[in-house]
């Protein structure tokens, strides 16, 4: 690949980046509006014709790493493993 050719797909990515985050913003912005409508209908489960919207509460139980750590840190150390992975990224 040529640097005119790496350049243009460099250019063309930063494009679509754009797009998505644009299209990211619009979908969020549309959620918020449906919950906001479910809160005020005081509502977990909303019927709008073929559709079905749920708002609903979690629950979920989850490990305080950080006062694990602070608390058993020999312990933590036995069970914490390392990891490579790979970043790509375009400045």
């Amino acid at each position: 690949m040529s640097t005119f050719d790496l350049i243009a797909t460099i250019e063309r990515l930063k494009e679509w980046e754009a797009l998505a985050a644009e299209a990211a913003a619009e979908v969020e912005a549309a959620k918020d509006l449906i919950k906001r409508e479910m809160e005020t209908r005081g509502v977990e489960e909303l019927e709008a014709g073929r559709y079905v919207a749920r708002f609903t509460t979690v629950l979920s139980n989850r490990l305080d790493t950080t006062a694990f750590k602070r608390e058993h840190g020999e312990l933590y150390k036995m069970y914490t493993r390392q990891t490579t992975s790979r970043r790509f990224s375009v400045s």
